[in-house]
């Protein structure tokens, strides 16, 4: 069978194998596609100049084609951020003060992104903040958070 495709295949069939993986990614969007049909035409532009064996071939595209998709998934794919649910916050999250916070007391805040579900929360404070007043999370502890002025 090796003998057989060695004869058979073409540096023109890896190059338009690479245009139909082409071709199916722009139907797909998932860019799997797009490096299994860049090497591919690779592979072919190589045999083309090279004249190299069917095994090398399909070698190098199994290595070009695992090293393109491993890179997709480092360096390209962009992680998921979810706007529902528990939030991706961070405690330099701003909000804003809508009940003056006392020491030692609740007061009310409105953040500008959801914390943990919500964007209104009861807050305390080391120290007094008047209603109004700009402030960011410090600590989270259960149902309160706490804030300082930002």
């Amino acid at each position: 069978m090796i003998v057989f495709l060695n004869e058979t295949v073409l540096w023109w069939h890896w190059v338009v194998l690479g245009i139909i993986l082409l071709i199916l990614e722009m139907n797909s969007g998932t860019f799997i596609l797009l490096g299994l049909g860049i090497a591919a035409v690779f592979v072919g532009v190589v045999d083309s100049i090279m004249g190299t064996s069917f095994t090398t071939e399909l070698s190098m595209w199994t290595v070009l084609s695992v090293l393109s998709i491993a890179a997709w998934f480092k360096w390209f794919r962009e992680p998921s951020v979810s706007d529902t649910g528990q939030s991706n916050y961070t405690l330099d999250t701003l909000g804003t003060v809508t009940e003056e916070i006392h020491p030692h007391d609740r007061g009310k805040v409105i953040f500008d992104t959801p914390v943990l579900g919500n964007t209104s929360w009861h807050a305390t404070a080391k120290k007094t903040i008047p209603e109004g007043s700009r402030v960011k999370i410090i600590e989270v502890n259960g149902q309160l958070i706490e804030v300082q002025k930002a």
